[in-house]
C-alpha cells in the first residue's frame, strides 16, 4: 500500500533572517539563474549542463514553479533584505514518498561566498524544514572536493553517512542532519 504525504507550498513560504529575504524564484530571475548554472567557478563542482541561453534559464524557473505547485520541490532565491536581485539560491527537493527525508540544494554567487550568507540561509530552511515540514531527516550531496560545502554541513550538524554513495555521481558524498525530535527513519 502506498502512502504518499502531500506537500503544499502555496502560499510561497517567503523567510527572511537577520540580513537575507528568501524568496520565490521567478521568471525575472532568469538572468542570476542563467549566470548561477552557467559560471565556471559556481558550477565545478557540479555536474549539471548549463542553459545555453536566457531562454533555458526561464525554462528552468517554470520547471522549479510546477514543481512548487506540485509540491515536489520548494526553491528559493537568496537576496539580501532592501535588495531583491538574486545572490543565490537554496531548496528542499527528492522528497521521500512519505515526505520525511528531503535533499537541500544551494549554490551562492562567488563574490558574496565567505560572508557567512548561505550559512544564515541554510539555519533557516533547516528550521523550516524540521518544524513547519516536519521532516525526519534532511540531506545533503556534495562533491567530495568541496571543502566550503562539506565545512558548512558539518557547522550546522550534518554527519557524513560513509556507507551510502550517489548513485548518480560517484563523486558526491552524502551528509545528513536528523530532526531533534529523534524520530526513526526509513527511505
Amino acid at each position: 500500500m502506498k502512502i504518499e504525504k502531500t506537500m503544499k507550498f502555496i502560499p510561497f513560504p517567503e523567510l527572511t533572517t537577520a540580513r537575507l529575504l528568501l524568496r520565490q524564484t521567478v521568471k525575472t530571475d532568469a538572468k542570476e539563474v542563467f549566470f548561477s548554472r552557467s559560471d565556471k567557478e559556481m558550477n565545478k563542482y557540479i555536474r549539471r549542463d548549463p542553459p545555453a541561453n536566457i531562454k533555458e534559464a526561464e525554462d528552468f524557473v517554470e520547471k522549479i514553479t510546477r514543481g512548487l505547485e506540485n509540491g515536489e520541490n520548494i526553491n528559493w532565491s537568496i537576496s539580501l533584505k532592501g535588495n531583491p536581485k538574486m545572490i543565490g539560491s537554496i531548496c528542499l527537493w527528492n522528497f521521500s514518498l512519505h515526505k520525511k527525508i528531503a535533499e537541500v540544494g544551494y549554490d551562492l554567487h562567488t563574490y558574496f561566498q565567505g560572508q557567512g550568507i548561505m550559512n544564515e540561509a541554510l539555519k533557516r530552511i533547516l528550521d523550516f524544514g524540521f518544524k513547519t515540514l516536519e521532516l525526519d531527516h534532511i540531506e545533503a550531496f556534495t562533491h567530495y572536493r568541496n571543502e566550503p560545502s562539506k565545512r558548512l554541513l558539518v557547522k550546522n550538524n550534518f554527519l557524513h553517512i560513509e556507507d551510502r554513495k550517489d548513485k548518480d555521481d560517484p563523486n558526491n558524498i552524502i551528509f545528513e542532519v536528523k530532526n531533534s525530535r529523534g524520530k526513526p527513519t526509513s527511505h
